[in-house]
């Protein structure tokens, strides 16, 4: 089972920039670099929706288009850990952004039911 930890969230004023980690530790045989990752974020009263994803060779990458040209996703396999660069920030880009996992199906890259494994979340807020 793949455990997932997020940080680097915090207080940043409009048009700063964050930089979000997620720490991935798999406690099945399976290994990390086998899965596909992805950022998304859930504020007050909103359902969850897409912001980022990577794939599992990470050789492709997916972006909400509120976010394309501002954030940017990565992944450290040899640290078992992806980030989210965020640029450009907006009041409205404040939420809880999740870190989550998936195998590969062929489907659900940019949506919740896609993803197995999700973290607690990490709190962004961008003051105007």
């Amino acid at each position: 089972q793949v455990q997932l930890v997020e940080s680097g969230g915090g207080l940043v004023q409009a048009g700063g920039s964050l930089r979000l980690s997620c720490a991935a530790s798999d406690r099945t045989f399976s290994s990390y670099d086998t899965y596909g990752m992805g950022w998304f974020r859930q504020a007050p009263g909103k359902e969850r929706e897409f912001v980022a994803a990577v794939s599992q060779v990470g050789t492709s990458t997916y972006y909400a288009d509120s976010v394309k040209g501002r954030f940017a996703i990565s992944r450290d396999n040899a640290k078992n850990t992806i980030y989210l660069q965020m640029n450009s920030l907006k009041p409205e880009d404040t939420a809880v952004y999740y870190c989550a996992a998936r195998r590969p199906k062929g489907w659900g890259i940019m949506v919740p039911q896609g993803y197995d494994y999700w973290g607690q979340g990490t709190q962004v807020t961008v003051s105007s």
